[in-house]
């Protein structure tokens, strides 16, 4: 009998599954509250608007081929031309050519790391970080490095020879986080200091519900070098948080020569992104985007008012957490005494309550401390106010129990 085991890639030793989508095969249990993933609501969708946008590609016969034809790797050109305009409007100066659509921004990440990233080389990604980036990247064996949460500590020092540095500088995914203005000007400095390039992961930038919006760091870098040819950036946007995720449709934004190479990389990869659903999703963007994204605002700012709440009211002394200004994350410590992932195996087993371990969003080969080891993820996207508060009191009083073992 074939050994595969024995055939496969070096780089394959260092993927491994990921935590969170193992969790989604549990999304048809009714009887567990699931706290962890952070899918949109379907509910949002805006349904009508996509089935109107699909009969009127079904009714015009030259649309209709069109959309089952292939597209071109660079993606459905009046697509590409509606978010240069987007972008341009929004303060990052661009055009088509600066674009390249990706079967969502998952797959815009795996590209630049296919580009960038050769095996032994160093990647400085955030501390914790998105799973499914970390998953992204293992394939092309780099060695991690933190960055520092400190922008004090951003420095060619902090950045060990470097040349790669994953973000996601609004509401991060894990932390809820977001960066300052000022540290994102930090930031470009170490990029402009060393040759560095960023990679600014853009998915939650729209699911702003307090608070003034930053500019991203393309916006910055824009500005600063006066031609997005110049940045140092590139920039990965998605729809799958706004529109719906089942399309796949995502982009890069970048300098024209790097979004060159990069659709190389996508003409081996799968020749092109659907056109239909490229022309589908650009007649609903027209359309409705910005009405769904106030939608989605208003219904998330409710849900993570009242999980952090629902926090506040039921987690003993020693727990704490973010409080995201968007996005769909919170991220929660428990005292010094329990981890993590048992606190997030009894939930599911004991309270049915599914929650993320933090230890599912550290890069293989980092330091992990005993502060990291007691972090879980919370999400609030997916499930209604009152049912995740049920979750939460479910989570309080088996941090309580748990604290009361540890004693």
């Amino acid at each position: 009998m074939t050994d595969w085991n024995s055939l496969y890639a070096s780089r394959m030793q260092g993927v491994v599954a990921s935590d969170i989508r193992e969790r989604m095969k549990l999304l048809g249990a009714s009887e567990i509250i699931h706290l962890g993933g952070g899918l949109p609501d379907p509910a949002i969708f805006p349904y009508s608007a996509l089935s109107a946008a699909s009969a009127a590609i079904w009714t015009d016969p030259v649309r209709a081929r069109t959309a089952l034809q292939y597209a071109p790797s660079e993606g459905h050109a009046p697509l590409r031309q509606w978010i240069a305009e987007r972008m341009t409007g929004d303060g990052a100066p661009c055009t088509a050519d600066n674009i390249l659509i990706t079967n969502g921004s998952q797959q815009g990440l795996d590209f630049i790391a296919k580009l960038l990233l050769s095996p032994g080389d160093k990647a400085m990604v955030e501390i914790p970080s998105f799973i499914g980036a970390l998953r992204a990247f293992d394939a092309y064996q780099p060695l991690y490095i933190g960055l520092p949460q400190d922008s004090a500590h951003w420095d060619a020092a902090a950045l060990g020879g470097a040349n790669f540095c994953y973000v996601g500088p609004d509401f991060r995914n894990p932390t809820g986080t977001t960066m300052t203005l000022g540290e994102r000007e930090a930031l470009l400095d170490l990029a402009d200091a060393t040759g560095m390039a960023l990679i600014e992961d853009g998915c939650y930038e729209a699911l702003r519900y307090d608070g003034d919006a930053i500019p991203s760091l393309l916006k910055l870098a824009i500005a600063r070098h006066g031609d997005i040819d110049k940045a140092p950036v590139l920039y990965t946007g998605t729809f799958s948080k706004t529109i719906a995720p089942s399309l796949r449709v995502g982009w890069i934004a970048g300098p024209a020569h790097v979004v060159r190479k990069l659709v190389l990389i996508k003409q081996a990869s799968d020749l092109a992104t659907s056109a239909l659903n490229q022309m589908l999703l650009l007649d609903v963007v027209q359309t409705v985007l910005d009405d769904t994204v106030t939608r989605a605002c208003v219904v998330y700012r409710e849900r993570r008012d009242s999980m952090l709440a629902a926090l506040g009211e039921a987690m003993p002394p020693g727990v704490t957490f973010t409080r995201p200004e968007g996005g769909l994350y919170v991220w929660a410590e428990l005292p010094p005494a329990i981890d993590a992932t048992l606190f997030a195996q009894r939930a599911l087993t004991e309270h049915h309550v599914s929650v993320i371990a933090g230890a599912a969003f550290y890069p293989g080969g980092t330091e992990v401390t005993p502060g990291q080891r007691r972090s879980f993820r919370l999400s609030f996207s997916m499930i209604d106010a009152d049912l995740a508060r049920d979750g939460v009191m479910r989570l309080g009083e088996l941090a309580r129990r748990m604290t009361l073992e540890s004693a």
